[in-house]
């Protein structure tokens, strides 16, 4: 197998990680505006939802560009990318077993499926209720009862009433025009089913809450992703034939899937990507020499989960348009300087 000498490489070793002869070090390259658009692409890989089947995925390719870029729209993409979250909530009634400061803090983690695109920032001089361009209003006023109709049973659901309050009893509350221009399901909490308290007869809550539009960076409630992470693509090269027993063991070094043996009980690459670069093979000396175990360091595999607000593909497209917004800033600030 031929290896492509333009990609730079650092190979993983038994104890050390070693720099390809090739690969003189990124940071000593002469940047190139025109080499970079030739080599930079994005290849969007997969897109799904999480393992639990609740959040949307994205797991993409960002080929061509120098790990600074890569950790910008990282970085963008958890702490600068506006969503709507709750802000202020205002406790009428709290007679359940949580503190109030607790029962806030819960709250305002519930992620909202509201679009911050269709609402501007709160300003600081701003009543506190706000207004129907800056702020949504909800209420949560639930009761816990004893069901008068219950017999021999010790269960609390079939004992109580309202045992335990889900996000789902958080209802909207529309303001000025915001019952023209949205529905509550456009609105309301991203899952019904968000576990906030749980009650006993006599316990209540009647609460007032209101959201505004923030971002990340100045309270992780704001972030519109769950996760957002990124790896370097590994490359896994076969430099000798294993067959037999030995071609089991490599298998079993590598994550399910990298590894493949074929109809002649021969060991082969079939998926490097999906490789986790765990060195086992270098516990079996015999093997150790087999493969080349390398990764390409400019060859990032992005993983983008959202928490519903926003589908993962308009977070990084928010991300790239922030982050272009900011170099322009910096130009014009620039070009001040030089006028001056």
């Amino acid at each position: 197998m031929e290896v492509d000498k333009e990609k730079p490489r650092i190979y993983l070793t038994e104890y050390k990680v070693k720099q390809d002869a090739h690969d003189y070090g990124m940071a000593d390259d002469l940047w190139s505006f025109e080499d970079f658009k030739r080599k930079f692409r994005i290849v969007v890989v997969r897109q799904a939802y999480n393992e639990l089947g609740t959040e949307p995925l994205l797991e993409f390719d960002l080929i061509g560009c120098l790990p600074s870029i890569a950790n910008a729209f990282r970085r963008l993409m958890l702490s600068e990318v506006p969503s709507m979250a709750i802000e202020k909530v205002y406790m009428y009634n709290n007679t359940s077993i949580i503190q109030d400061e607790v029962l806030a803090h819960r709250l305002g983690l519930i992620p909202l499926k509201a679009n911050p695109q269709h609402f501007e920032y709160k300003s600081e001089d701003a009543s506190d209720d706000g207004t129907d361009q800056d702020t949504l209003e909800y209420k949560l006023k639930v009761k816990c009862t004893r069901r008068k109709d219950a017999k021999d049973t010790s269960l609390p659901d079939n004992l109580y009433e309202n045992e335990k309050v889900y996000s789902g009893m958080i209802k909207w509350v529309p303001k000025g025009k915001q019952g023209t221009m949205f529905r509550e399901s456009d609105v309301g909490p991203v899952h019904d089913k968000i576990l906030i308290s749980k009650m006993r007869p006599g316990h209540e809550l009647d609460i007032k809450l209101l959201a505004v539009k923030g971002i990340g960076k100045d309270h992780a409630k704001f972030s519109p992703v769950s996760t957002a992470t990124y790896r370097l693509l590994p490359e896994i090269t076969m430099k000798q034939t294993v067959t037999g027993e030995d071609a089991k063991i490599l298998q079993s070094c590598f994550s399910p899937g990298v590894i493949e043996i074929n109809e002649n009980g021969q060991a082969y690459v079939k998926e490097a990507r999906y490789d986790s670069c765990s060195r086992n093979v270098y516990r079996y000396p015999h093997l150790a020499n087999t493969v080349d175990i390398a990764r390409i360091r400019n060859h990032f595999i992005f993983t983008v989960e959202s928490v519903g607000a926003y589908p993962p593909h308009d977070i990084f497209i928010e991300a790239v348009k922030i982050l272009k917004k900011k170099c322009r800033q910096l130009i014009n600030e620039l070009d001040g300087t030089d006028q001056q």
